[in-house]
């Protein structure tokens, strides 16, 4: 029985993460602290790649560290000020106690996805991992799940959940996948376009009593 989970907006906050980070960032360089809300803005969600985001904070702030110097810092930092949500750790303990295999599969920069893993504690609690930079592979590209599933001992033709807020890149990546799928729609409608996903919910604690009751049926 294999889970798959999304990382970052599903089992960790990243905002919250990079809210502690630009509030550091801030005071490292003498900002006046409103420039984190213009830093987090900024960063669109994790969506603006990292050289035009740090290249954007070099000109804005004259900073004298090179593009590659502040982009550094932060890959060594930010991944450790990302808290998992609630529930999330206690709920992987369940799946694994009742022998589901539980994989993660992100998009991100690996030594960033890794260090953020291994910080929250949720490398402990899951099988096996697959970040797209490592393998120059984006989701909703199924080889990346495929890689996952493997990766945490487990076979895509078994079937099994993929988790996640995308749905785009989680839910119908999901579903191309041959997976049975849960959205965490953090208060945002469905998109008309795509297929439905099986669940929708406030969080991925909320989709381990709904992935155990599967196995049940």
């Amino acid at each position: 029985m294999l889970a798959l989970f999304d990382l970052d907006g599903t089992l960790v906050d990243r905002a919250v993460g990079l809210w502690a980070w630009a509030d550091e960032f801030c005071g490292a360089h003498g900002l006046d602290p409103i420039e984190a809300e213009w830093i987090v803005e900024a960063d669109g969600d994790g969506r603006v790649p990292k050289e035009q985001f740090f290249a954007r904070i070099r000109d804005r702030y004259g900073l004298a560290a090179s593009v590659d110097e502040l982009f550094g810092q932060y890959r060594d930092r930010q991944p450790t000020l990302i808290p998992v949500y609630d529930g999330v750790l206690a709920g992987l303990a369940e799946l694994r106690a009742a022998g589901w295999r539980i994989g993660v599969v992100t998009n991100g920069y690996g030594d960033v996805q890794t260090n953020t893993l291994t910080s929250s504690g949720i490398a402990d609690h899951v099988d096996g991992w697959a970040i797209s930079g490592p393998e120059d592979i984006w989701k909703p590209d199924v080889r990346l799940f495929e890689i996952a599933a493997t990766r945490a001992g487990a076979s895509l033709a078994d079937g099994g959940w993929m988790t996640g807020d995308s749905a785009r890149g989680d839910i119908a990546g999901g579903h191309a996948a041959g997976l049975r799928t849960v959205w965490v729609h953090r208060d945002r409608p469905w998109p008309a376009d795509l297929d439905q996903p099986v669940h929708r919910v406030s969080t991925a604690a909320e989709a381990v009593p709904l992935i155990l009751a599967s196995s049940q049926l």
